[in-house]
């Protein structure tokens, strides 16, 4: 899993079937001090409760597309969950 900062969101003109009514997010990916790093990504959210300026983790890869309700559909990051705090050791 990774972490990110939702930044934006997304309106497609055409949706998959199976992505009616999931979210898509505009995400920056975080290391692990929470400073961006890399590109932003669009991520589909599970939990249909992100919002711009939250803390999320999401998945990444196939296991991207298992977490949405209809399983495998073409989607390459979603977010699995809301981040309360970071706290490093």
């Amino acid at each position: 899993m990774f972490l990110g900062r939702v930044i934006g969101t997304v309106t497609p003109c055409v949706v998959y079937e199976g992505l009616a009514g999931v979210p898509l997010l505009l995400v920056q990916p975080l290391d692990k001090n929470s400073q961006p790093v890399g590109k932003p990504i669009v991520a589909c959210d599970s939990t249909r409760m992100a919002g711009p300026g939250e803390l999320i983790y999401y998945e990444g890869g196939r296991e991207a597309a298992l977490a949405l309700e209809t399983w495998f559909v073409p989607v390459d990051h979603t977010i699995i969950g809301i981040v309360d705090g970071v706290h490093l050791m």
